[in-house]
């Protein structure tokens, strides 16, 4: 099978069987989500959901979080994963954005990327979900799920892995495709017990097909 052909099937059966896939994080507007996507690293979406109500009603704006202190915010995010590092991100994402953006999210990477807490994958999931554009987020299910299947071969890194997705995957599809992944990975893909009986990419997946000969 050619990687045109498994690229082509697997976008195939994600379309017929998960038509929509989306962040299962909860917000209502840019800053929202910049908030929850810094705090969802090596957290869950579920427990993030459980303490931004509390932590945007007291912050509702970026200029209220940033006259915020650090110990304030920590508060907020004590059950997270981090809750000392991420504090000082969000503290300093909320003063970055009032003094360097007017108190709003910037959608272009190159700025997003001047923000503290925010890396490539961070900014890519704001210029997806947020602003529409066709970018590639690469997260640990990402990673792992793309690699397993055969999307990707050997790749050293995310980057690597998020330019191969996005050369093979159609522009207007990326930002679905992300979630795809995400949601796959999280809910079938796992890291530790892939549920490869109840997944419909085994017959294009290079991980199953590899296992199955292996135990032949």
């Amino acid at each position: 099978m050619t990687i045109s052909e498994r690229y082509k099937k697997v976008i195939e059966w994600f379309q017929a069987s998960m038509p929509v896939a989306e962040t299962e994080l909860h917000y209502e507007n840019p800053y929202q989500l910049l908030v929850a996507v810094i705090l969802s690293a090596q957290c869950t979406d579920k427990r993030i959901n459980m303490i931004t109500p509390a932590l945007f009603q007291a912050f509702p704006t970026p200029a209220d979080m940033a006259a915020a202190t650090i110990d304030e915010i920590f508060e907020y995010i004590r059950s997270v994963s981090y809750p000392n590092n991420k504090a000082k991100n969000l503290h300093g994402m909320a003063c970055t954005l009032v003094e360097q953006f007017g108190g709003e999210v910037p959608s272009e990477l190159s700025e997003l990327l001047k923000i503290p807490g925010v890396g490539r994958k961070t900014a890519n999931v704001v210029r997806s979900v947020v602003f529409g554009q066709s970018a590639m987020a690469v997260d640990t299910h990402v990673f792992r799920v793309s690699e397993r299947i055969g999307l990707t071969t050997e790749s050293k890194n995310p980057l690597q892995t998020e330019q191969t997705l996005v050369r093979h995957i159609p522009e207007e599809l990326i930002g679905t495709a992300h979630h795809w992944l995400i949601l796959h990975g999280r809910y079938v893909c796992k890291a530790r017990r892939p549920d490869c009986l109840n997944c419909g990419l085994t017959s294009v997946c290079r991980h199953y097909q590899k296992n199955s000969k292996n135990a032949d």
